[in-house]
């Protein structure tokens, strides 16, 4: 029996929360970008290719993708978040890299590094999907030649109900079971390069939930590369 017919904050099951992208917010870096989706923002700053160091880092046959997401300390929904890396950052950072290395391609560039620094200002849930796409848009902003943009998203189940994009009240919802889904697709394939989960959910609704999730990403698409078409136009005035 579905108990959660309704959203707290009034979307349709299958709707995103509002999006808005950026590009070239950081005038330092090789190539940046803003991505807000609801009350999460993230940005990312891209630099290099850049030589690596130390030396018994670099791969002599390609670039190596580096990522670092960091969490503002008053960024967070609920508890304040403490300054400085963490377990959690660290994984994500390590899963930012996994989702974006297949459409990257560095091997033009051998002992080289190209980082990519991910800070998330203000979260209200999904604050990884949303660096994912920040940092997507960051890395064409820099000119790195990529297969193709990622976009991600969140999808899941609230007491029984398949749904997109949950924010923090959803996921935190205390009277059914709640499972989070994140997931970032590559468009051009529909190949899947994150796919993550906490909590329970059966294989009929998880692919359920992957369709709900593949329809959504073009409008993320749309708003990167419209973004992207923006900050072209402006550099070539």
């Amino acid at each position: 029996m579905i108990m959660y017919k309704k959203r707290l904050d009034g979307r349709k099951f299958d709707e995103l929360r509002p999006i808005t992208a950026k590009v070239g917010v950081i005038k330092n870096a090789d190539g940046s970008a803003y991505f807000k989706i609801g009350n999460t923002i993230a940005y990312a700053a891209v630099y290099g290719p850049r030589d690596l160091y130390p030396k018994f880092l670099q791969n002599p046959e390609k670039g190596i993708l580096r990522c670092n997401y960091n969490m503002m300390p008053f960024s967070g929904s609920g508890e304040r978040v403490r300054p400085g890396p963490s377990r959690r950052s660290k994984e994500i950072s390590y899963v930012t890299e996994a989702a974006l290395s297949p459409v990257v391609n560095l091997e033009d560039f051998p002992n080289t590094v190209v980082d990519v620094f991910i800070e998330l200002s203000q979260t209200d849930a999904g604050s990884r999907c949303a660096g994912i796409c920040a940092a997507s848009m960051a890395l064409a902003d820099a000119g790195i030649q990529m297969k193709d943009l990622v976009a991600a998203i969140s999808v899941g189940i609230v007491d029984g109900q398949i749904l997109l994009d949950l924010d923090y009240q959803e996921e935190a919802y205390d009277k059914g079971d709640v499972a989070d889904v994140p997931i970032a697709v590559i468009p051009s394939t529909g190949q899947l390069s994150l796919l993550q989960m906490d909590g329970q959910i059966s294989k009929k609704d998880l692919m359920k939930a992957l369709e709900m999730g593949k329809n959504a990403v073009n409008q993320i698409i749309e708003a990167q590369r419209k973004a992207l078409k923006a900050r072209l136009e402006v550099r070539e005035k």
